[in-house]
């Protein structure tokens, strides 16, 4: 029921999985959307990433599950492979979007950033590039925000989607500690092996690896490099790197190994969390997404959570009479749910530098089951 009768006015700040979701939903709920991007309009550069069963199930809500699915690859198994090569296990994940179609799909970046842009845009969201939010004051009912390039809007709703380093989340006074975890992720982009049906994830002896199908022609391998510092690398020793890593893992691994050697497109990031403790609003300001609760990748459910969080606010703000109580009601729905799967992802992080991967996988499988809940 829309009992919110206010000015429908809100500026979203993130053009990111979280920002075009909230975007949409906002948009398709009769709100004048403004998105301020501090990028460039073209689809953001990526490898790949994971829409799992709430991912879908949330887009599915705004029609765009197909459209995921089509420009992505849908599986619905995630195998575990043992120390020596040898499968240890395979799960099959809950199809929440029906039993004709996939548990989950993997999809490059730029994929998904086009299908989430096309329909924030067709549902009415403005979305400007190579800006950013500078200022935020509280005004009443409303609030003012000053953008990068100077002007100012007096809205009903100010969102934060923009990511674990947010500035909205600092300008709206909400804090949050960005936390390492001894771990650097790396990914490379690679022809999808024909045995690659579904996810597989390879344990090592020192790291963990894994591969993830992005279509039918392509696939990102990942590895987990456990006990490290934070560093950088120059590029042209990413790749090199990489398969020398690789080396460690027998049976299949070496044909990913192979592949790599072959990849133009090798990053190497640190693993961090950001998680906010108390609120994640302030007046009629919120943060969602990464700057709310970052978790580290071993879940893979960071999309999720953005995805979920666009809807449920605007569901929420449609559902109460003021933003105030709406974003209360939001975070109240919201806090228990991704702080599980952030503490959950940090558990899961330390097993594997301890090398117990046979803790970690079933804490893993109990995870997605919970997150199989409804948002």
């Amino acid at each position: 029921m829309d009992r919110y009768r206010g000015v429908r006015t809100a500026v979203v700040v993130g053009a990111g999985i979280a920002g075009l979701t909230a975007a949409t939903a906002l948009a398709r709920d009769g709100w004048q959307v403004e998105v301020a991007e501090a990028g460039p309009p073209e689809a953001p550069a990526g490898w790949g990433l994971c829409l799992t069963g709430p991912s879908l199930r949330a887009l599915d809500e705004l029609g765009l599950a197909d459209a995921c699915t089509a420009e992505g690859y849908g599986m619905s198994t995630i195998t575990h492979v043992d120390v020596h090569g040898e499968p240890a296990g395979e799960v099959q994940l809950p199809r929440l979007i029906g039993a004709r179609r996939p548990a989950m799909a993997g999809i490059a970046r730029p994929a998904l950033h086009r299908v989430l842009h096309a329909e924030a845009e067709r549902c009415g969201a403005v979305v400007r590039h190579g800006l950013t939010v500078a200022a935020v004051d509280h005004d009443g009912a409303l609030v003012r925000v000053r953008l990068s390039d100077g002007t100012v809007r007096r809205v009903a709703l100010l969102v934060g989607a923009d990511g674990i380093r947010s500035a909205v989340r600092g300008l709206l006074g909400l804090e949050a500690s960005l936390d390492f975890h001894g771990q650097m992720v790396w990914r490379a982009l690679v022809p999808r092996p024909r045995w690659a049906t579904g996810i597989h994830q390879f344990a090592g002896k020192a790291d963990t690896a894994g591969l993830v199908p992005l279509s039918d022609r392509q696939a990102y391998v990942f590895l987990t490099e456990n006990g490290v510092e934070r560093s950088a690398l120059p590029e042209a020793e990413l790749a090199p790197r990489l398969r020398q890593l690789l080396e460690a893992f027998p049976g299949r691994v070496e044909e990913i190994r192979s592949l790599v050697a072959a990849s133009a497109s090798v990053v190497r990031r640190p693993v961090l969390t950001a998680l906010l403790g108390g609120a994640w609003h302030r007046g009629n300001g919120v943060v969602i997404g990464d700057a709310a609760h970052a978790p580290a990748p071993q879940m893979a459910s960071g999309a999720a959570l953005a995805i979920e969080d666009g809807l449920v606010l605007a569901r929420e703000l449609a559902r109460h009479e003021s933003v105030e109580l709406g974003l209360q009601a939001f975070v109240g729905r919201r806090a228990r749910r991704c702080r599980t799967l952030v503490e959950t992802s940090v558990a899961i992080a330390g097993l594997e530098q301890a090398r117990r991967h046979h803790e970690a996988y079933p804490l893993a499988d109990s995870c997605h089951r919970l997150m199989a809940e409804p948002a």
